[in-house]
């Protein structure tokens, strides 16, 4: 039996990067997971990319889980309450939620003021990086604490300790990564009295499909980019982060991390996680050994490939998270 074998989970936001291997791996632990997303068989989102939520699916299943694709827009108050409706019939509960959705990559304006941001997409950014995350606990909540034991996953960019000093790009993605945090703060309060418990997480720079793409890379052989970027060594697949949630999943003792927020490094730390293609303990041994230059040319993209958390930090890989020197614009998933 593995860890997860009789756990019901939802990833909202699934089609690819996180969402994926968050998926996958909960998947390889053996639960029933719902995934959503726009892009299907036919039919692409706004962001024109090959990945559908029904590849998700079955790639849960190949792994060991029970995939279930979902296409919907998670700003849609009555699919996502369908949805619930849904799992209510089939299963009764919900044990465990991620809210993955983003939707910004398009729409994130770099380094610019409030008044200098285009106003619609700023507010689309954040009607995606935020209303989706409420409405998405809004109607599947109910289901969580129907029994102790819940989780509410909130993935993000950065960690409420890093990103408290540091300005992210603009006031609507400052805003967006904040909010998911602070959401996570708050449901963790509305939660707690049920036994369940919720966290804000963010990976590290993420071999997502986009960032290889960035580089001209596949995953096999990632570490070409390496020569064209140093820092690249410490990046980390999306099933890492996946790893790190499916083992708070299944942690007996999972309210201690109730309403905080941590990073994917951190659980790797604490749960005994390695990455698919490299062992975290080389991971920081190469950027241990990049310690000088990290001092003077800070290092690690963010969840979204920013200017953000280094998944590390937790680790005492120098002071290796922050501002990235931008040679142009890295696409975020």
């Amino acid at each position: 039996m593995t860890a997860l074998s009789d756990r019901i989970a939802v990833v909202a936001g699934a089609t690819r990067g996180a969402g994926r291997g968050i998926a996958v791996e909960l998947g390889a632990a053996g639960a029933t997971v719902y995934v959503t997303g726009r892009s299907t068989a036919g039919r692409r989102s706004d962001y024109n990319r090959p990945e559908t939520i029904e590849e998700t699916a079955s790639l849960v299943t190949a792994a060991g889980g029970c995939g279930i694709p979902v296409v919907l827009d998670h700003l849609d108050p009555a699919a996502v309450a369908a949805l619930a409706a849904r799992i209510d019939a089939a299963h009764g509960r919900l044990d465990l939620l991620v809210n993955d959705v983003w939707g910004g990559e398009l729409l994130t304006e770099w380094n610019v003021p409030v008044w200098g941001h285009d106003l619609d997409r700023g507010l689309r950014l954040l009607h995606n990086a935020v209303d989706t995350h409420l409405i998405a606990a809004h109607h599947l909540l109910p289901l969580l604490i129907r029994r102790p034991g819940g989780v509410l996953v909130e993935v993000t960019d950065g960690t409420a300790d890093y990103n408290a000093g540091r300005y992210r790009l603009s006031p609507f993605y400052d805003l967006a990564k904040m909010s998911v945090i602070r959401m996570a703060w708050a449901h963790g309060r509305d939660l707690e009295p049920h036994g369940c418990c919720s966290v804000a997480v963010t990976p590290g720079w993420m071999r997502s499909e986009m960032m290889l793409d960035h580089y001209g890379v596949t995953e096999a052989g990632w570490r070409e980019a390496i020569a064209r970027e140093p820092h690249f060594c410490i990046s980390e697949t999306p099933r890492f982060l996946g790893r790190g949630i499916a083992a708070l999943a299944a942690d007996p003792r999972r309210m201690r991390w109730n309403g905080g927020s941590t990073s994917s490094g951190e659980l790797a730390r604490v749960y005994g996680i390695d990455d698919l293609a490299m062992l975290g303990a080389q991971i920081i041994d190469q950027a241990v050994g990049m310690a000088a230059f990290a001092h003077t040319r800070p290092c690690g993209f963010a969840a979204d490939g920013t200017d953000g958390f280094e998944h590390r930090q937790k680790q005492g890989v120098a002071d290796t998270f922050g501002q990235f020197l931008m040679k142009g614009r890295v696409p975020f998933f």
